[in-house]
């Protein structure tokens, strides 16, 4: 039987570690062993060919999302990403552009559509979803600072000037769907199969801020390694995002990993027990 603790929040308190922000960079190293990953991206399951959407993380555009793209296309997946270009935070367009790529791609393949969401793209993927839920199959966010307390963001001073320097700038007009998300990510909770991955190791987003409190029965945190920089080319992050993928259409359950993965997984993840839940550590 499944796992069905309550799914909470990661108890780290305050920003995420200075040194893990310095590291940020080995996200470089990430990429160049993405190759080694190769048996255990073999052996993730082949999916149904249900539409995945993919959504970049600020700063950041379609370029960045390449391996997720060709990884989960050569597990039959019908691939799309956003083609809003690159992000650069909240903006009015997104209030309407989002939903309606949704439901399109929902209205051409006549399937349910997986939402992939890579830091502030999984911001995104819950706004989208939240109008769209019936074109919503599941929502996947990788280190995403979905669960932002009143306080605001604790995120590095340097990531939340840049913000605001790109985004603020532009003034109210660039921020039309600003409170709803904020209000998204602080309070609301999607009827929608939700995973929510994270890193100890992040540099940018803190995990209490990247993972969520649930129903077991429909979301769920799980514990990566790697910097934040680099969860999209992280072979780890990739099988379990194909597992997630793969799981059936209306028979959703949390994350078991078996065999490699399994291994794996619990080896570098520092998570003792497979199918667990809660995110307290």
């Amino acid at each position: 039987m499944p796992d069905r603790r309550a799914v909470v929040r990661h108890t780290h308190t305050g920003k995420p570690s200075a040194l893990y922000s310095m590291l940020e960079p080995r996200a470089l190293l990430e990429m160049a062993l993405l190759p080694a990953s190769l048996p255990l991206l073999l052996q993730a399951p082949r999916g149904d060919g249900h539409p995945v959407l993919l959504l970049p993380g600020f700063m950041a555009d379609e370029k960045s999302l390449i391996a997720l793209k060709l990884f989960l296309q050569s597990k039959g997946y019908e691939v799309h990403t956003w083609g809003l270009g690159r992000n650069l935070g909240f903006r009015s367009k997104h209030a309407s552009a989002l939903p309606q790529k949704i439901r399109y791609l929902h209205h051409v393949a006549g399937r349910k559509v997986s939402l992939v969401g890579w830091s502030l793209g999984g911001v995104f993927s819950l706004y989208g979803a939240e109008s769209t839920l019936d074109c919503v199959r599941s929502v996947i966010t990788l280190g995403s600072p979905v669960s932002v307390d009143a306080g605001g963001s604790q995120s590095p001073p340097a990531i939340r000037a840049l913000y605001r320097l790109v985004s603020h700038r532009l003034g109210p007009a660039a921020h039309v769907m600003q409170p709803r998300a904020k209000t998204l990510r602080e309070q609301r909770r999607l009827q929608v199969p939700t995973s929510c991955l994270y890193s100890l190791g992040d540099g940018v987003v803190p995990p209490q801020e990247a993972t969520i409190d649930g129903d077991p029965a429909i979301h769920e945190n799980i514990q990566v390694p790697g910097s934040h920089l680099g969860l999209g080319f992280n072979g780890i992050v990739l099988a379990i995002v194909a597992d997630r993928l793969a799981q059936p259409e209306g028979a959703w359950q949390p994350f078991r990993p078996q065999g490699l993965l399994g291994r794996v997984w619990r080896a570098t993840s520092g998570s003792s027990q497979v199918g667990q839940v809660s995110a307290a550590a």
